[in-house]
């Protein structure tokens, strides 16, 4: 469980390392024609943003998944790495997939997603050894959603348990719950839970976990844990993008130490992105 922040504790996230492309456009598309835009292209992808978002807010991280040996995933490995980002797991003959996100003028972000060779992380590729000094390993929804790496996500959340390391997970998008993801969840039994208020509908109502985080946008988030509630206002701040916020706000959660303290910091951190353009901080 949670507990009192230690000195620079590991987050350890598998999932998708993805060339992330984030359009902005001055004013709405029109269709067959051109319009003026703010664009940002590099490293994005869920697990490698929360890592990401761990190493900057004091933290160390650690990137578990597939990636592919082609000239993108070279650079995307090589920002990571800036960053102070571990990565470990197989890197294999491939292509690196893409995700485009479109922004409005209010911040929100649809997204398209390609996601390449990452969902072909297979369970006999997952060792113990990639969970050596982490805290809290954290699971993308996304990585739930699709096999083979739903079963190396199942594989690696049993190490954890065994390990007595707390296992977290983020439900992504409500378009990924069906009933098999639903089995998923249920067996990785999950001691934190970050969802949105859509997500938490498509599971049924209820965060299933000792530990939850239900994320309301603009009107701020609610943190239990073991029965105590936390409520939160967003934090202040100019909104450009939203994308990559709940990334931002995993990774303050999960650095640990009291309810009050982890969830302010979390906050602080989804501030933080959402006043810039980008996933990564």
């Amino acid at each position: 469980m949670v507990g009192r922040l230690q000195p620079r504790p590991l987050v350890c996230v598998l999932g998708d390392l993805l060339f992330d492309v984030i359009v902005r456009p001055v004013r709405p598309l029109a269709l067959g024609s051109d319009v003026r835009a703010a664009t940002e292209a590099g490293a994005g992808g869920q697990a490698a943003n929360v890592a990401a978002w761990a190493v900057a807010l004091g933290g160390r991280g650690r990137y578990v998944g597939k990636r592919a040996a082609d000239a993108a995933g070279a650079v995307l490995a090589a920002e990571l790495e800036r960053r102070g980002v571990e990565l470990v797991g197989p890197v294999v003959d491939g292509r690196t997939g893409v995700v485009v996100s479109l922004v409005d003028r209010a911040g929100e972000r649809t997204m398209a997603s390609d996601r390449g060779v990452a969902p072909e992380l297979r369970p006999d590729e997952i060792e113990p050894g990639l969970l050596d000094g982490c805290r809290t390993l954290h699971v993308s929804g996304y990585a739930l959603a699709w096999e083979p790496l739903a079963d190396a996500a199942e594989r690696a959340t049993a190490h954890a348990q065994e390990r007595g390391v707390e296992v977290s997970a983020d439900i992504s998008a409500a378009t990924l719950v069906d009933e098999a993801f639903r089995g998923r969840l249920e067996r990785i039994r999950p001691d934190v839970l970050f969802a949105n208020e859509d997500e938490r509908d498509a599971l049924g109502g209820e965060l299933p976990a000792p530990t939850w985080v239900l994320k309301r946008g603009p009107r701020g988030c609610v943190f239990s844990r073991d029965g105590r509630v936390v409520e939160l206002p967003a934090s202040k701040a100019d909104v450009v993008d939203s994308t990559g916020a709940g990334d931002a706000l995993a990774a303050g959660f999960l650095l640990g130490g009291e309810l009050d303290e982890a969830a302010e910091r979390a906050m602080r951190a989804a501030a933080r992105c959402v006043s810039k353009l980008g996933s990564m901080p």
